[in-house]
């Protein structure tokens, strides 16, 4: 073969390349997508893939089947994607403890920048504070202060690293006080301690909670968002409760493993988006109290930088590590 011969050969090769990407884009899903999210079912993190799933399993003609694999934080379940092969076929639904488990633990088994690809946050939800109705005379983050400071607070939480933690660790800081997180594998076991007085303090997530604060079983001190929820308008934020700036948002972010093909991220984005955008999960997601964001891979990036860096800085403050 001539030297002309073999660079044709390296050029049609080339060309072929390049046009079986978009092909890839346009076949994929040509099978059932897997997407493993790190917690229990019922959870908030599973209610939201699970609306994801039915949406996209009718748009691809492909089942989304979703894996629960929950344990230690959320790490053994974005392990096992970070060690997925990168074809778009598993996908990660996580929260807000993908940014905050490396400054957590001292090791989670992936690295939130090296091992995926940013595909989308679906939306931010907030954690509220809530206390049992026991506990009289706490009404307010000003009560809980006080309380810190004169008495062992505990506070319940749905999981180590999770924004529930995550809301209280940050307010010991600004208020400077000492308390003792209670975690439990998920939502439901934390509102179950709460419901029964196990533990008469939570930093809870919204969707999970709402339905028993309305029915009178809890008592809504505040809510960590910039802004009041719509579902719970008499409830201030901690900002407003006389600790300004705070805001811990409870993310719902979709990612694949590095080196996915980025025409594959980016169907995978755009399909993920038009399904939140429909008005009937629009509106199921609003009724949870879930923002919706459906920012850009590249946002998503940025948004993952900037909150690794904020918890590590609170984290480290806080002393809070898990060995």
């Amino acid at each position: 073969m001539t030297i002309s011969t073999r660079a044709a050969c390296a050029l049609a090769a080339a060309l072929l390349c390049c046009a079986a990407v978009p092909a890839l884009a346009q076949q994929y899903p040509s099978k059932a997508v897997r997407m493993i999210v790190p917690f229990g079912a019922g959870g908030p993190a599973d209610i939201v893939a699970r609306l994801l799933a039915a949406k996209l399993t009718e748009a691809w003609g492909q089942p989304l089947v979703i894996e629960n694999r929950g344990g230690a934080g959320g790490n053994i379940g974005t392990a096992a994607v970070a060690r997925s092969a990168p074809d778009g076929y598993t996908i990660l639904l996580t929260t807000s403890g993908f940014m905050c488990n490396p400054s957590l633990y001292k090791n989670i088994g992936y690295d939130p920048f090296k091992d995926f690809a940013p595909v989308t946050v679906v939306g931010n939800s907030a954690t509220i504070v809530v206390r049992h109705p026991d506990l009289a005379g706490v009404n307010s983050m000003r009560d809980i202060e006080q309380l810190a400071r004169t008495s062992n607070v505990d506070f319940a939480t749905p999981g180590i690293g999770l924004a529930g933690h995550l809301s209280g660790e940050l307010f010991k800081t600004l208020a400077k006080i000492d308390m003792q997180a209670i975690p439990f594998a998920g939502a439901g076991p934390a509102i179950a301690a709460m419901l029964s007085g196990q533990v008469k303090l939570g930093f809870m997530a919204v969707p999970a909670t709402v339905p028993h604060v309305k029915a009178g079983r809890l008592v809504a001190i505040a809510v960590t968002s910039p802004q009041r929820l719509a579902v719970l308008p008499d409830v201030p934020t901690v900002a407003e409760s006389g600790y300004p700036g705070f805001q811990v948002d409870n993310m719902y972010g979709v990612l694949a493993p590095h080196g996915t093909p980025p025409e594959v991220v980016k169907k995978l984005h755009d399909d993920i988006v038009r399904v939140v955008q429909q008005p009937e999960i629009k509106k199921l997601l609003e009724a949870a109290a879930i923002d919706i964001v459906a920012n850009t891979p590249e946002e998503f990036a940025r948004y993952i930088e900037s909150e690794y860096t904020k918890w590590a800085q609170v984290l480290k403050a806080a002393g809070a590590r898990v060995e």
